[in-house]
């Protein structure tokens, strides 16, 4: 039974470029006020959503450009500055925990508002698992976009861009079209959100799984894919047993191993979380080597001038793959021999807004709306808030203080 009256304010989304993506759906909505009669939600009009003002209104929310009287105000993206309310609580993907160079002027903006900041991103179980993202939507689009890469850069079927598409439903309906060629090797890393978003696509292509081992000793009468955990792809620098525990602690003791995998694989799919302090997955010099396979890699994960080598710069929707020249380790056209495509969208799912919204709002019902109405019980909220409205850092986050002063 919810304790608490909260009035839930949704705020437009104000980046450029526009972001048509919602917390909340209109259905959405409904439902959630129909639950907690002490519940009511707001919406301020925008012409961008990818559900409009009259859907919401036909669902009976209250439209108001005025959100000064709500009680929490969220979005999806960063609000800008000029759109932050003093005094007020907000919930959205801030992008500072990481110490984000151009997020700074906003985190100080917010202190000397007094405002209360929820950030997604941290919003995290009594496991330390993390509860709403847009990961699965990400690596949902991502391998899609892989498989557009790929036709495109054989000359073997075309698909249409998953922006154009109106849902999910057109896009599985557009994989129809994909014909791979027999012995068609496929690598995917990572196995949180974003890895299992991507297999909703190899499972909708139906292709055969293979082990790490099969994988690089066999070849096949059909396509295959493999999906390979963190062991599979590093190894410890002194030949030692692999410790899982002691990768994510110390990464600096495990060297890449990835290369085999390249050598043989015709797409790499990354999806992996990547530690600044861990080895280059694929190197440089490791797609200098003319035995290495690789002739597309559909960069999901999108660290620039990180840990895969030829993810040189993001791509945008719309213009999404760019070619990696490995002999002179520069920008060049995809289509041109011995260049690699890469495929390196860096806001996924914005391309099926409708839902990857209805995603997005579905994880908020279910694991953040109930903490927020009944006085936050497991501390979730608290540990993902980094401001207070004292205009302060939260305990949780003091080690943002030296990035705020401007001295990191």
């Amino acid at each position: 039974m919810s304790q608490k009256k909260l009035t839930i304010g949704i705020i437009r989304e104000g980046k450029v470029p526009p972001d048509k993506r919602v917390p909340l759906t209109p259905k959405q909505c409904r439902k959630l006020m129909n639950i907690h009669n002490d519940l009511e939600i707001v919406v301020q009009p925008s012409p961008i959503r990818a559900y409009g003002d009259k859907e919401y209104a036909a669902e009976g929310i209250l439209l108001n450009e005025d959100l000064s009287n709500c009680d929490l105000i969220i979005g999806v993206k960063e609000v800008n500055i000029s759109d932050l309310i003093p005094n007020k609580k907000f919930m959205f993907f801030s992008h500072t925990i990481k110490k984000q160079p151009y997020n700074r002027e906003l985190l100080r903006a917010i202190i000397q508002k007094n405002i209360e900041l929820i950030d997604y991103e941290v919003l995290k179980d009594t496991t330390g698992r993390r509860i709403i993202g847009f990961g699965r939507y990400a690596g949902i689009v991502g391998c899609y976009n892989g498989f557009i890469t790929f036709g495109l850069k054989h000359s073997i079927y075309e698909l249409k861009p998953a922006h154009l598409c109106k849902n999910r439903l057109e896009v599985e309906e557009e994989l129809k079209k994909v014909k791979l060629p027999a012995n068609t090797k496929i690598v995917l890393t990572g196995f949180g959100r974003v890895g299992h978003g991507a297999r909703e696509i190899i499972a909708s292509l139906g292709l055969k799984e293979v082990s790490p081992e099969e994988f690089l000793a066999q070849d096949f009468s059909m396509p295959v894919f493999t999906h390979l955990d963190v062991e599979d792809y590093f190894e410890r620098r002194d030949g030692g047993k692999f410790s899982k525990h002691e990768f994510y602690n110390k990464p600096e003791h495990y060297r890449s191993s990835f290369k085999k995998f390249a050598d043989v694989a015709n797409m790499y799919i990354p999806c992996h979380y990547w530690n600044s302090r861990a080895d280059f997955i694929l190197t440089r010099e490791d797609l200098k080597d003319p035995n290495t396979a690789l002739s597309v890699v559909a960069d999901i994960s999108c660290d620039i001038d990180g840990p895969v080598a030829c993810t040189i710069r993001p791509s945008k929707i719309g213009e999404a793959i760019y070619g990696y020249n490995p002999i002179t380790e520069t920008e060049d056209h995809f289509m041109k021999d011995g260049v690699i495509a890469v495929m390196a969208v860096d806001n996924l799912p914005c391309e099926l807004p409708l839902d990857a919204s209805e995603d997005f709002g579905e994880e908020l019902m279910k694991e953040v709306i109930p903490q927020l109405l009944n006085g936050d019980p497991l501390g979730i909220i608290d540990k993902a808030t980094e401001t207070t409205k004292e205009g302060v850092l939260n305990e949780h986050f003091s080690y943002l203080q030296s990035y705020l002063d401007g001295k990191e």
